[in-house]
C-alpha cells in the first residue's frame, strides 16, 4: 500500500480515520458503554470521568470553544452503530444556514466558482438527505434543507497572520459578525475557509484536513468550522487525488469533500454531544475517505457526484438506518 494510504487513514484524524462499521441489529446500548467523547477533529477522546458526565452547552473555556459533552446513565439508544446523546441538532426545525469567510489570498484563485455553487445546491440532494436519518431529542428528523447565505471576500486579508491557532479561527469568525460583514446566526455554520499559504498551527494537515466546533460569540452560540486549502502544504494527504480535480482546481477540489464532511457533522452533531459513536466518532468520520462508485472526468480526475452542475468527489456519509451504513444517498 503506498504512503498516501497511510497518511490519508491513519495520521489524519478529522478527515482521515474511517472507523469500521459495526453491524448490529436492533436492541438499545446503556450509555455505560460509551468510552470516548468528539473533538470535532475526527477522533474520540477518553473522556475518563465513567459514563456520568452531563455539560449542557458549550463552556465558556479560554479561548470560548465548545467541549460540549452531555450523557446520562438513564438513557438508552438506538443501536445503528452511532448513538444520540441528548444534544440539538441543526436543521430539524430551520434551514441550515451555511456561511463562508475567505481568509487569506484568494487572488485568481477559481475556488469560490467551485465551493460556492456546492453550498448554494446541496439542498435537497441525495447526499445531504443521509442526515435526515438523524433527529432530535423530540424525534424530529434533520431535513434536507441547506441555505448558502453569504460569503465575505478577505474582508479580514491576514488579520490573524499566516500561522492560525484555533483560538484565531474563532477571532476571526467573532470578527466577521461583530462588523456585520456576516450576520449572527445561530442555526448557520460559519466556515472559515483559508488560503494555500495559510497554516493552521494546532494540526492541520498532520492530525486533520478540517474541524468544526461550536462557542458562544456576541452572546449566541454559534457553529463554525475551519477547512484548508491543501494544495501547497498536503496535497498528497488532505487530497486523495493530489494533484488532479474534476473542476481543474485540485485544492478546492480536495476542499469540497471536508467541506461536506463538516457540514453533516456540524449538522448531526453541532455542539459535540449528539450524534456519535463509541469511539467519538462523528456521523462523517465513520466513512472519511470512502468514495463508493466513482467516475472519470474528461482531465483524468475522479468524481462521484454531480452537484449544480459541477462534478466532485465527495466522501460517504453514515446512514443511521438498519444497521447504519455509508453511503452516497439516502
Amino acid at each position: 500500500m503506498t504512503n498516501r494510504y497511510f497518511m490519508n487513514r491513519l495520521l489524519l484524524a478529522c478527515f482521515g480515520v474511517a472507523f469500521a462499521a459495526s453491524a448490529q441489529a436492533g436492541g438499545v446500548r446503556q450509555v455505560e458503554e460509551l468510552d470516548h467523547v468528539p473533538t470535532g477533529k475526527g477522533h474520540g477522546e477518553y473522556h475518563g470521568q465513567g459514563p456520568h458526565r452531563v455539560q449542557s452547552e458549550p463552556n465558556s473555556s479560554a479561548n470560548g470553544s465548545s467541549s460540549g459533552r452531555q450523557t446520562s446513565s438513564a438513557v438508552t439508544y438506538p443501536q445503528h452503530g452511532i448513538f444520540y446523546h441528548g444534544g440539538p441538532v441543526l436543521g430539524a426545525g430551520s434551514p441550515v444556514n451555511v456561511y463562508y469567510i475567505w481568509y487569506g489570498n484568494w487572488t485568481g484563485n477559481s475556488a469560490a466558482s467551485i465551493l460556492e455553487p456546492l453550498a448554494a445546491n446541496l439542498s435537497g440532494t441525495p447526499l445531504f438527505n443521509t442526515n435526515t436519518t438523524y433527529t432530535n431529542s423530540a424525534g424530529t428528523p434533520i431535513a434536507n434543507h441547506v441555505v448558502f447565505k453569504q460569503a465575505t471576500n478577505n474582508t479580514y486579508g491576514y488579520a490573524q497572520g499566516v500561522s492560525l491557532s484555533d483560538t484565531a479561527v474563532k477571532n476571526i469568525v467573532a470578527n466577521s459578525i461583530s462588523t456585520h460583514a456576516l450576520p449572527l446566526d445561530s442555526s448557520g455554520v460559519y466556515f472559515v475557509l483559508t488560503s494555500k499559504d495559510v497554516k493552521e498551527s494546532s494540526g492541520f494537515c498532520t492530525k486533520y484536513c478540517g474541524w468544526h466546533t461550536a462557542a458562544n460569540i456576541s452572546g449566541q452560540i454559534v457553529q463554525y468550522a475551519f477547512v484548508g486549502d491543501p494544495s501547497s502544504q498536503c496535497p498528497n494527504s488532505c487530497s486523495v487525488q493530489g494533484s488532479k480535480g474534476p473542476n481543474g482546481n485540485p485544492g478546492a477540489d480536495a476542499m469540497a469533500s471536508v467541506i461536506v464532511h463538516e457540514l453533516e457533522e456540524a449538522t448531526t452533531d453541532p455542539w459535540l454531544n449528539a450524534w456519535y459513536d463509541s469511539a467519538g466518532a462523528e456521523n462523517a468520520d465513520k466513512c472519511a475517505w470512502t468514495f463508493g462508485t466513482v467516475s472519470v472526468a474528461g482531465n483524468g480526475a475522479k468524481y462521484n457526484v454531480n452537484i449544480g452542475g459541477l462534478n466532485y468527489l465527495i466522501q460517504q456519509n453514515w446512514v443511521n438506518a438498519g444497521s447504519g451504513y455509508c453511503a452516497m444517498a439516502f
